[in-house]
């Protein structure tokens, strides 16, 4: 079982990645970004779209019918939501602030519900503990975002300390 002061520091985590991620790929180009790299999403850039694309489920199933209701992607997992890159890093800015603004409104309480859903890759309503539907998030995120470093990395491009105890800021 987690905590929402557990969810509230991964959203954190979650944004300086972010952060870091999208300014080590400002020194590609386009092409460079979009150039398919044998990860499961092809490129750096599909990758990251990937990555917009799972938060915007989440949060979207996480907050809706609530006052922070965030839209639900409109095209199906592995299509691009955003073609541009200046396009693909507004979306992640806003998403990230989205996903902090709605881990601020965590209760312990509603971590300890099962939470229901529709699942698109298995055609039915699941249902599983929201703590750990949430801990899934943050695990997504870790997962392709690490691809992503690596894929930085065989560019040569570092994209410096991603460990969570060294996150700035108090935890």
């Amino acid at each position: 079982m987690i905590t929402p002061k557990y969810a509230r520091t991964l959203a954190r985590y979650n944004h300086w990645m972010n952060d870091k991620v999208y300014a080590a790929c400002e020194s590609l180009n386009d092409q460079e970004r979009k150039a398919d790299r044998g990860a499961f999403f092809g490129s750096i850039h599909s990758t990251l779209n990937h990555l917009l694309w799972g938060d915007g489920m989440w949060l979207g199933r996480f907050t809706n019918n609530t006052a922070q209701a965030w839209p639900l992607p409109t095209v199906a997992a592995g299509v691009d939501l955003h073609a541009s890159w200046p396009s693909l890093k507004a979306a992640r800015s806003e998403l990230d602030a989205a996903l902090i603004a709605w881990a601020e409104t965590l209760d312990a309480q509603w971590l300890t519900t099962d939470f229901n859903w529709y699942s698109g890759i298995t055609k039915a309503t699941r249902s599983k503990p929201a703590w750990l539907l949430v801990t899934h998030l943050f695990n997504h995120q870790t997962h392709h975002r690490g691809q992503v470093t690596t894929l930085l990395s065989q560019q040569g491009i570092d994209v410096g300390v991603t460990d969570l105890m060294m996150m700035p800021g108090d935890v």
